[in-house]
């Protein structure tokens, strides 16, 4: 019981951290352009992150198609991690604490997917080990 709680905070956490930045990305436009050219990456990937950003947390929320949701939690987790370093390597640690929160929230939201769904993954269980 305790895991289905667990996943169900962690994946609400992680999706309304991945939803306030597409609100983010879509109100204040210029300035994420500012930070995404500060950590060296061009303007055109913002409406990009917009719709991966949107897309990933319907199919994790959704689970319409086992594989679809897997893949959405590789992509954030790749997200998240290069999000961080890219932080990370201008020099500004605090930008990266949102995407380490996010780590952490995935790697419990994956680890405890199968507690808390009907079809299990098939790489769920392999987190638990």
């Amino acid at each position: 019981m305790a895991a289905i709680f667990m996943y169900w905070i962690s994946t609400a956490l992680l999706s309304l951290l991945y939803l306030t930045s597409a609100y983010m990305y879509v109100t204040k436009g210029d300035w994420v352009r500012q930070v995404l050219a500060g950590l060296g990456y061009p303007a055109y990937l913002v409406p990009v992150m917009i719709a991966v950003k949107v897309l990933g947390v319907a199919a994790i929320l959704s689970r319409f198609s086992l594989a679809l949701s897997d893949l959405a939690y590789a992509g954030i987790f790749y997200h998240l991690l290069l999000s961080g370093l890219a932080h990370l390597g201008v020099r500004k640690p605090r930008g990266a604490l949102p995407a380490m929160i996010g780590l952490a929230l995935l790697a419990v939201s994956f680890a405890t997917q199968n507690a808390a769904r009907e079809a299990p993954s098939p790489y769920g269980q392999a987190a638990m080990l």
